[in-house]
Formats: structure tokens, sequence, C-alpha cells
């Protein structure tokens, strides 16, 4: 199994922080012969970044990346993935939708792939609870927007677990501008761009009924795809 840098971003998270690490940092250690966990604490006004440090203090292969300032989900993730200097280069969100077991199913499809992304949306993929109507009628009309903006032809840009091939990640990282929400429709359109190539995994995906996706960051993420589109 090749090593692996795991990138999670942070903003709020004190409450639930914690387990998710410990659940991640449990399983790299069984799964990889070297891997390193960066936790990225991203303008926070509560106690996770000094979770993330104390955890880091009692566990070695963590690295802590703090940004006081607000660079939104996105510039956080892109900040830990330069940070990252393994094989495999991934990220996935502190709310733990996809659990670590999952996770391993994205990362064993990388053989086959540049860039193999965790999917809600295919046939085989599971959510045992059902997303509000106006969330999942948000995500539908979300893809048919990035597929025909970007022919991507992918049915789930968004989901919070991806992995990658480190020569293709690092080649695209210095091409990203989105730093919001919408920051992987540009990861996959660039890796698409320079003929990587990128797999779609199902997943079974728990639904977080306290995501801090609002609806106007929706429109938002509208605002920043047409930017990226049109210039």
């Amino acid at each position: 199994m090749p090593s692996i840098s795991l990138v999670i971003p942070a903003y709020n998270e004190e409450k639930r922080l914690l387990p998710v690490m410990q659940n991640y940092y449990k399983h790299l250690k069984k799964n990889f012969k070297e891997f390193e966990l960066i936790v990225v604490p991203n303008n926070c006004s509560d106690n996770t970044p000094k979770i993330a440090q104390d955890f880091a203090k009692k566990n070695p292969n963590i690295k802590v990346i703090i940004i006081k300032e607000k660079v939104g989900k996105g510039g956080a993730v892109i900040e830990g993935l330069k940070a990252a200097r393994f094989d495999l280069v991934a990220f996935t969100d502190s709310d733990e939708s996809v659990s670590p077991q999952e996770f391993q199913k994205i990362v064993s499809a990388i053989d086959s792939c540049d860039a193999a992304i965790g999917s809600r949306a295919l046939k085989e993929s599971i959510i045992p609870k059902k997303q509000p109507f106006i969330r999942h009628f948000q995500g539908r009309m979300f893809r048919i927007l990035v597929n025909f903006l970007f022919g991507l032809n992918i049915k789930d840009s968004q989901c919070g677990a991806k992995v990658f091939k480190k020569n293709a990640i690092k080649k695209t990282l210095p091409m990203i501008k989105l730093k919001g929400w919408a920051f992987d429709v540009n990861i996959l359109w660039e890796l698409k761009k320079n003929n990587f190539s990128i797999k779609e995994v199902p997943i079974i995906w728990i639904d977080d009924k306290n995501t801090k996706l609002k609806t106007g960051d929706v429109f938002k993420m509208l605002k920043e795809l047409l930017s990226l589109r049109f210039g």
C-alpha cells in the first residue's frame, strides 16, 4: 500500500473534530505503512485549533496548519494539499459523512486512475437517511450546471472525499482559483484539462443535518462557477 497524506479542513468543529481525528488516525495507522494527517483549522472562533494541536502533541504523523483569516473551505483544503508529501494526497470532511471504511474504497480505486472521488449519485451509492428535498434539488441542479459548463461528465463533484496521485494534484494546484465551496469543480476541471483520469466511486454517505452549507452559499457557488468559466 502506498503512503498517504490526508487533509481535514475544520471550521468551528470543537464539538466533533476529536472523534473524527481519532477514527481516521486509527484507520491510517492500520492500513498504511507511512501516513500523515493534516488538520487545517481556519477562521475559527472556538477551541478547534487547540483540540487539533493537543491531539497532535499526543500522536505522531499529525500536522496542524492554523489559518486565522477567512479563506473558505477550499482555501483550507488547498493549503493542506500544498503541504502534503506522500504518494497519495487526499481530503475528507470533518463531519465524517464518509467513514474511514468508505474512504478506503476510494483509496482502493486509485490504482486505475489519477483521481478517485466519492460519489453519492451512482446507482450503487447508499444514503441511509435522505437529504431534505431542497438540498437534494439544489444538488441535482448544481450537477446539471457543472456538467453543462465544464463538460466533466461527473455525477457528484461535491462529495467531500477525494484521493489523488501526487503528481496529478501537485500539477493542478497552482491553477486553482476558487477558494469557496465550489473549489472541487475547479480541481476536477484542471485535472481534466491536463488529461488526468477521474473515477467516481460509489459510497455509503451519511447526511449531516448540521452542515455549514446554507442556501445562500449555493448562489455564491453559482457565481464562482460562472466567474471561473467565463473569466
